[in-house]
């Protein structure tokens, strides 16, 4: 049978005069030419550009702008220096407020287009005071040449670091701790891994570091061998880490030919093997790869909001899934609830066991393992009151969304990075109906969104 010839009306080369009318979720401009969807990364709405088109599909083109005509009024100045080839931020040139306006449409978008829910008038975001300077951990690749290694982010839509000595989201203790390495790596000369070859020592770096404690804890993550004894003697000089707020430097091992930053193995060189970082009046310990918000500011702000809709549940049970180091669990805890969370992440319910005992908090515990494994048995065990959500990227399984509808809770709480996830669950979760949706912006100048939503259950 013949193939159906599709009426794309572009085709790769072809250069074309656009309008960018709106922003994707992706953060892309999007255009329209002759009816037919073109992204174009870069654009902003308002622009009117001349772009080249790379890529056709039957669906959809993209773009690359090679110069803009008319700039749209909502664009500024980005302060980074790498903005425009690096990929760790989308939206520097754009003005906060319209950040904001962009996260919210997504949300309503798709609350309406994928969960067939009527989107609330008006959903309240909760802005960030910083929106420079915030993010409390940076994960680096490194690439490059013995002596001369690249470090930084990739390059948008590409495995190519894009070398900057700062990055503004950063704190500012992670690009200073960052640079120290780097002339430590450059003196010694440090071999640097190539993935083709799978050969050389230096893979990535993870840096953490707490604004409210000062504290930094160091992650160099490496293929199979050691370091030098120069360069570990130089790591150690007590007057930098002092300097740098070092209380921990940690090997860790990836051995394996994959784009997964950390390897299970982790070995500390000098110092502990966490940090503490404080919320609130809340201390945590924090190891190398447990999940904690980036934003600890805005973590706060989202933490005070689950505490206000969980007042109601007095004595009951409440359950933190996907509890990560235990910072909601942690949170409620001291407010007085009964908590139990769970995480599958071994080291990071470590994290929380620990930082539970240290804020001597008796009316939470934590159980190891997935929430397929301890929901359900849970929910047989006791009238859990409220449920909170705060799954990764790909939402919730079939088998939560079961449990949950066994369980019947009085509320569920589910917090989310990804709007199309957490809409295309929500439309499965029959019987409970929205009562209030907030958007956190905790990611600012990037395109991602956090979204925090209360469902009750029809009674």
């Amino acid at each position: 049978m013949a193939k159906l010839k599709l009426d794309i009306p572009v085709k790769k080369g072809d250069r074309l005069e656009l309008d960018v009318e709106t922003l994707a979720s992706s953060g892309d401009g999007l255009c329209r030419h002759e009816g037919y969807t073109l992204f174009t990364p870069g654009g902003l709405p308002g622009d009117k550009v001349v772009g080249k088109v790379v890529k056709t599909t039957p669906r959809f083109g993209v773009v690359k702008v090679f110069k803009v005509l008319e700039f749209s009024k909502d664009r500024i100045e980005p302060p980074c220096p790498v903005f425009f080839n690096c990929g760790g931020c989308k939206f520097q040139d754009l003005a906060y407020e319209k950040q904001l306006q962009f996260k919210i449409q997504i949300v309503k978008d798709s609350l309406k287009r994928i969960a067939h829910i009527e989107p609330p008038e008006n959903i309240e975001i909760i802005a960030a005071d910083s929106q420079y300077h915030y993010r409390n951990k940076g994960s680096f690749a490194v690439q490059g040449n013995t002596g001369k290694p690249l470090i930084g982010f990739y390059a948008e839509g590409s495995h190519d670091v894009a070398d900057s000595a700062t990055c503004d989201i950063l704190l500012p203790a992670i690009n200073d701790t960052k640079e120290w390495l780097r002339q430590l790596l450059e003196k010694h000369e440090i071999s640097i891994y190539h993935e083709r070859s799978h050969r050389g020592l230096l893979r990535g770096l993870i840096i953490r570091h707490s604004l409210s404690t000062g504290e930094t804890l160091v992650g160099m993550v490496t293929n199979k061998g050691r370091f030098p004894r120069g360069f570990l003697t130089d790591l150690t000089e007590e007057k930098s880490l002092k300097k740098l707020g070092i209380v921990g430097l940690i090997q860790n091992t990836n051995s394996q030919n994959t784009n997964v930053i950390m390897g299970s193995e982790n070995k500390v060189l000098w110092g502990k093997n966490r940090y503490s970082e404080k919320l609130g009046e809340l201390t945590f310990h924090l190891s190398l790869g447990s999940f904690f918000q980036v934003h600890s500011k805005q973590a706060e702000k989202l933490y005070a909001l689950i505490s206000q809709w969980t007042e109601e549940a007095g004595e009951q049970t409440l359950v933190d899934a996907y509890s990560g180091s235990g910072g909601i669990a942690l949170w409620l805890a001291k407010q007085g609830r009964n908590v139990i969370g769970i995480e599958k992440f071994e080291p990071a319910m470590e994290d929380a066991r620990q930082s539970a005992k240290s804020n001597g908090l008796s009316n939470c515990q934590f159980l190891t393992g997935t929430v397929e494994e301890h929901a359900a048995k849970i929910a047989l065990d006791k009238t859990v009151h409220t449920f909170i959500m705060d799954p990764p990227r790909k939402g919730l399984s079939e088998t939560v969304i079961q449990t949950l509808l066994e369980a019947k809770p009085e509320q569920i709480i589910y917090v989310s990075c990804s709007p199309g996830t957490l809409a295309r669950d929500l439309e499965r979760l029959d019987g409970y109906q929205i009562q209030d949706t907030r958007v956190i912006d905790m990611f600012p100048q990037t395109q991602h969104i956090e979204t925090a939503i209360r469902l009750t259950r029809h009674h």
